[in-house]
């Protein structure tokens, strides 16, 4: 039998669970699984099963086999190579090292061994994916291929990662921060000189950031070269970059900014940059969308500046630059925003206040209406009669 009163002892549980699950911490964590989804979707997606698609590839031969080795690469299975013809070997080394293509192959027509021209610093896999690809192709026709890296990543950067991981510190580094500092004191920026600080903040961070990881992969672990200035200037653009469209989210949504920022940074741009497969490997989708976000950008450029003698920096330079801008521009519209709203709220209030005020009837009684035919206050306080009935409402009768 049901004791009559057990549903009296539940309801003190039921109730911290309502002042628990509210409708905005349901949403929040339906947020959060949904990030989780698109982690796990974006990640795999991206990195499951990478093959070459259209890489960049030189020929350099004479007329003859030049159109007959074209032809052949062109009818490779999957188009994983886009080879066009180059006029010499230090034509297909210039354009290696500029990364307008990722290898090339050098036909000798007198003899049975080619050679093949890869950069191993642009991505290892990449390098050792077209040594495979280009072995079998050559057997196929009774020749073979030796191999010369024109760009070879350094001992200690195993598998060509050290420049990815490198950005992605200055990445997380950079997101972490622009949320400390919004949420430090509330949900968005409260103007735009609170604004104007947590930008400055931010770059004083990007600058330390930068500098630290500079220092961390070039003297102390010699697994970058390059130089540390120009690594510590590319770390600071990286990382205020990220640092400031955060902030610029954040200020526009509220919490769910940050949210936001994770999904671009971590969940998109992070698979998509090319670390782990260099951009030529990775599906279409991550394949365009990865030049244009902070972590593939980044990437492409420490390569560049460690490998490649700092060629080919201008777009992804821009791309950086053009997060950063945006982010200190959004950061400052949305304070501002936010301050003439609420200025707007209260001079609104104040309005309604003093229509308020405006209506209130007036107070009756001896002389409050001003009349001339009542009773002044005077009149009463010289002991002429007083109507008790309004003058003392507290009284029963």
């Amino acid at each position: 039998m049901t004791h009559p009163h057990a549903h009296r002892r539940l309801s003190p549980f039921r109730e911290e669970v309502r002042d628990a699950v509210t409708p905005r911490a349901t949403l929040l964590v339906i947020g959060v699984v949904a990030l989780q989804l698109l982690f796990i979707a974006s990640y795999v997606g991206a990195l499951h099963k990478p093959r070459p698609r259209d890489v960049p590839f030189g020929v350099v031969a004479p007329q003859a086999a030049a159109a007959r080795t074209m032809a052949r690469l062109e009818r490779l299975p999957g188009s994983p190579l886009d080879p066009r013809e180059v006029a010499g070997e230090a034509a297909a080394r210039r354009q290696i090292l500029h990364r307008d293509i990722d290898g090339a192959l050098l036909v000798d027509p007198a003899g049975t061994t080619d050679t093949l021209l890869v950069a191993s610093g642009g991505g290892t896999v990449l390098a050792t994916t077209l040594e495979n690809l280009l072995t079998a192709v050559e057997r196929a026709e009774n020749r073979t291929v030796r191999t010369v890296d024109v760009a070879p990543a350094s001992a200690g950067d195993f598998d060509g990662l050290s420049s990815f991981y490198l950005v992605v510190g200055w990445s997380v580094g950079g997101y972490l921060c622009a949320s400390i500092l919004a949420i430090s004191a509330g949900a968005r920026a409260a103007n735009p000189r609170r604004a104007a600080i947590r930008l400055g903040a931010m770059a004083l961070v990007a600058a330390v950031g930068g500098l630290g990881g500079a220092v961390i992969v070039g003297p102390v672990l010699g697994a970058l070269p390059g130089g540390v200035l120009r690594l510590w200037g590319l770390g600071a653009l990286v990382t205020f970059a990220v640092g400031a469209a955060t902030l610029a989210l954040q200020g526009i949504f509220g919490i769910v900014g940050i949210g936001l920022a994770i999904l671009l940074v971590v969940i998109a741009g992070n698979p998509s940059a090319g670390g782990a497969f260099p951009l030529p490997m990775l599906p279409p989708f991550w394949r365009t969308i990865g030049p244009a976000l902070p972590p593939g950008a980044g990437t492409w450029a420490a390569r560049s500046i460690a490998y490649f003698r700092s060629n080919a920096l201008t777009s992804s330079l821009l791309v950086a630059a053009a997060w950063a801008a945006a982010g200190v521009v959004l950061t400052l519209l949305a304070a501002w925003s936010r301050q003439r709203r609420q200025r707007q709220e209260q001079e609104g209030g104040r309005g309604e206040q003093r229509q308020e005020q405006s209506y209130e009837p007036e107070p009756t009684g001896d002389g409050a209406s001003g009349r001339a035919d009542e009773p002044s206050p005077r009149g009463a306080a010289a002991g002429r009669p007083r109507n008790d009935t309004f003058t003392d409402p507290d009284r029963a009768d």
